[in-house]
């Protein structure tokens, strides 16, 4: 696992030009999504590969889109270029997780195992079904657990980079 100082984490993209004087569209993954603007500073990354860093980004909502205005960018043809740009912060600028709350992208990869020291294989990724989280587990199946502290998930050790669970491991 990559240091916290060089994981970096997904937070959107550029979808498009908002009008004609350079603004952006950005989908945005954050919740509340215009938190996105709170994590500077970004790092943009091409659909070519290209990277470079941006700060004083500015956004507001727009009906269904979030638009954005970058430094130094107030052309159309510019920000169309751009469509596609993810963006990007490094893991260290989040703030701490309040106690007994955990951000997905930290519990990606660890193993997971039963409370009869069961493996079921690591966290691949997480979903939210709108009731809870689910934790989708690969290993010699693919596993979806509700991610539900205290009756699901005992425990969570990043040290030993390890999530226990009371969990049939034939379901």
């Amino acid at each position: 696992m990559k240091k916290d100082s060089e994981r970096r984490i997904l937070l959107g993209r550029v979808t498009g030009a908002f009008g004609i004087r350079g603004e952006l569209k950005l989908e945005s993954w954050t919740e509340p999504r215009l938190a996105i603007f709170n994590y500077q500073p970004w790092i943009l990354r091409t659909l070519a590969g290209q990277e470079s860093e941006i700060s004083g980004v500015r956004g507001r909502e727009a009906s269904k889109t979030l638009v954005a205005t970058f430094p130094g960018v107030d052309d159309r043809n510019v920000v169309e270029a751009m469509r596609g740009t993810e963006i990007y912060i490094a893991r260290s600028a989040l703030p701490p997780p309040k106690p007994d709350e955990y951000y997905w992208v930290d519990l990606e990869g660890l193993d997971v195992q039963t409370v009869d020291g069961v493996k079921l294989g690591r966290v691949s990724h997480l979903f939210d079904t709108g009731a809870n989280d689910v934790l989708v587990v690969r290993g010699d199946r693919e596993r979806m657990l509700p991610f539900v502290l205290d009756d699901v998930v005992k425990s969570i050790d990043f040290d030993a980079n390890l999530i226990v669970v009371d969990w049939d491991p034939e379901f």
